[in-house]
Formats: structure tokens, sequence, C-alpha cells
């Protein structure tokens, strides 16, 4: 029966990110300063600047499973499994009619349709050398489905599509069927494979958006007077929800419980933000967890370093939390780029040790704050250290006006 009362949590974590394959490895990349933004290479475009990820493909997948699915599914395996494995959970011992994936994404199928058509062009466009595997390569639940397939998981798996807001609406897809009773194990997130379409950089940079700078891992400049636009960069983050009553007993560690949540929509523009409306998203996440503004210890921005989208989010800051805030807000994307559909669920997860090691990781390359981005207790340069972090508020915004807030509590019995 469903159940808004009921209480979840996150047992696990399963990540990739440009600067780190795993939870430790990544946490530490944010407290040292170390970026993951390099130089890549693009078709067409030649050199652009990426945030690339590199994990063991062949760890959970055969060769022949990675030559017939897609960068995407790669990812979501790689993260779902150390997900399942960080949280102590043997797969051979659970009901997998009751596990749903609910991965969120920015968008699907690029990569795929992109590579066969420049495939083709080398045969004259004969389409007897089309792939017989495109179809299911470029379906909108193949990264989740992937996953499914390969863990053997039978209950309910999809993606939802949420442009850049779509890590944390995966997450509180997973919430909510918890809470439903649909399922008794979530693995909820995002995962995105951006920097293999060149349609992205070359929509970016047609927009004027597309960061550019000569040390690559200076690019992203989020808040910066002199950011220039966004950093594609892929990666995945992936987590393991259950009840707590189904964790408590069987020993779980718990890294968080999910308190509050919101999405809601700018019904605005294509492209450009609503600080109103993101706001709002934030009131609305705080009034659904039962605590004020002042209760919350420290908001990860989703700022993206373009010159709207960073004024728009800090107004809609300074709206909920006022200019004499005591919060701290600091930036997970000036380290890894934008990796789109996962940088919800990536950014918050670099943030949760945040409630044992008594650290806030560090804004990097904000060198002249723009005044129009002004934020107190904004964390810049080195390690903020704490007494205590109760509460993180994860900010998460998307193309076509989608918002979506994620609120973790630290775990007390």
């Amino acid at each position: 029966m469903p159940n808004n009362q009921t209480r979840v949590v996150i047992t696990g974590i399963g990540l990739t990110a440009p600067n780190g394959n795993s939870l430790e490895e990544f946490r530490q990349s944010l407290l040292t300063g170390r970026s993951g933004v390099r130089k890549f290479e693009t078709r067409y475009m030649g050199e652009v600047l990426a945030g690339v990820c590199n994990f063991d493909m062949l760890k959970y997948q055969k060769r022949k499973e990675v030559r017939r699915g897609t960068r995407a599914g790669s990812v979501a395996i790689y993260c779902g499994w150390e997900a399942v494995r960080d949280a102590g959970l043997d797969l051979g011992r659970i009901d997998k009619s009751r596990v749903g994936i609910y991965l969120g994404i920015t968008e699907h199928g690029n990569v795929e349709t992109e590579n066969e058509i420049y495939n083709l062009q080398q045969f004259g466009y004969d389409l007897r050398y089309w792939t017989h595997h495109h179809n299911p390569r470029t379906v909108a639940n193949n990264p989740a489905g992937e996953l499914s397939v390969n863990m053997g998981i039978s209950g309910p798996h999809y993606t939802l599509g949420a442009a850049c807001a779509a890590g944390n609406c995966g997450l509180i897809q997973g919430v909510q069927m918890l809470r439903l009773g649909e399922v008794d194990l979530a693995l909820a997130g995002g995962v995105s494979e951006s920097i293999h379409t060149f349609g992205i950089f070359a929509s970016f940079k047609s927009q004027g958006a597309l960061a550019s700078h000569e040390d690559p891992t200076k690019a992203c400049r989020p808040f910066d007077r002199d950011r220039n636009g966004i950093v594609v960069s892929e990666g995945g983050c992936i987590f393991t929800l259950e009840r707590l009553e189904d964790a408590l007993s069987r020993g779980a560690r718990i890294y968080g419980e999910i308190v509050g949540y919101a999405i809601n929509s700018d019904a605005l523009d294509f492209v450009l933000p609503s600080g109103e409306r993101q706001a709002e998203c934030m009131e609305l996440a705080l009034e659904r967890a039962h605590i004020a503004p002042h209760e919350i210890d420290l908001i990860s921005s989703h700022a993206t370093a373009t010159q709207i989208g960073d004024i728009e989010e800090a107004k809609a800051i300074r709206r909920v939390f006022g200019q004499s805030s005591k919060t701290y807000i600091n930036n997970t994307k000036s380290y890894i780029g934008h990796t789109m559909g996962a940088a919800g669920a990536l950014e918050l997860a670099g943030n949760l040790p945040s409630f044992w090691d008594f650290l806030i990781h560090p804004t990097i390359n904000l060198e002249n704050l723009d005044p129009e981005c002004s934020l107190n207790n904004l964390v810049v340069t080195k390690p903020q250290p704490v007494e205590r972090i109760d509460y993180i508020l994860n900010n998460s915004f998307g193309m076509l006006g989608i918002n979506s807030v994620v609120i973790v509590k630290r775990f007390e019995t």
C-alpha cells in the first residue's frame, strides 16, 4: 500500500566520474582539487574539452556484450554492480522481480545513430551495412534495460528523460516506487554518454555556450566573471535505495535518508531558465522535508558556467535562503564538467561524505566572482571544515525548464 511516511535510505553507491571510479576516489579528487577535464577529439569538430571516464568496461561484461551494447549501457552496468556490492547485497539471495531500475538520462540514441550514419557513408550509404543492433541500442530504455539483462533483474526498468535534471529524477522515482510498495529495492540515479555524440558539442558551440580555455582543467568556471560555457562530460551514478526497516533488518550501512524532493517546470522557454521557478522547487522540497531553509547545511549547486544559468540559480538561492544565510554552497561541475543525465546523482554522491568527514569540498576555478552570482558562504579553493552536517540540498535543473531538488539527511537511529 502507498505510504508517504515510509522512510527511504541510501545503502550503496556505484559511480564513474571523469576524476574517479569509486566514491572514495571521487571524493579524494574533490578534496584535493583534481579535475577530470581534458582535451578530447570528436568527429567533424576536432579537439574539444570534455570530462572523460576511464572505468573498466570488462569488469562486469564480456567483450561481445560491450560490442553489442552501448556506452551508456556499460556505464549503467558498471555503476549498478558497484552499487549493489557497496551495499553488501547478494543478488542470488534477492527476489529480482522486486527490484526496480530507474535511471535518468539527458538524451539517448544520438551516439549510435551518428555512428551508423558515419559508417554507412564509408560504404556509399548501402543499407546492407546498417547494423541490426541499432534498434535495441537506441530505444530510450536502453541503459536501464542493459542493466536489467546483465543483472537478471526482472522487476520494472526504465529511463527518465529529464534533461540535466535527470539524475535527481531517477532518485526521486526510486523513492516513490518504494513508498508505493511496487519494489523492495531500487537501483536509481543517472547515466550519460553525451561526449560520444558530436552533435551536443556542435549545438552548444552554435549557442555560444561551449567552454574553452588553454588549460582544460580550468575550463569549467561556475559563478566566475570569465566563465564562457559548458564542458560536456560523461559519467554515471547509481544508488541502492531501501526502506529503512529493510536496511536496518540486514544491518546495512546507511549513507543518508532522503527526506524531501520536488520537481517542477519553468513553462517559459526552451533553454532560458527561471530563477523564480527554481526557488519554488527548492521551497517545495523544504516543505515536504518539514524543515526551514536555515536548517540546510549545504547546497550542492547546479551551476553549469553559462552566463544566464548561473545568475538565475544564484537569484533563486538568495530568494530562498537570504543574503545572510549561514548555509554553505559548493559546486562539483567545476571539477568534472557537466555530466548531463548523471549530474544530479554524481554531485549528490560527491557531497554525501560530508556527513562523516566533516569537510565541504570547494568550488574550483572561481577566481573572480561575478557580482550577479554573489552568494554568502560559497566555498571556494580549499575544503571548508565543519562541526556537523545534518542536511544537504541538491539542485539539478535542465533544458525546457525542468527543475529537480533532493534533500538528504544525516541518518541517526
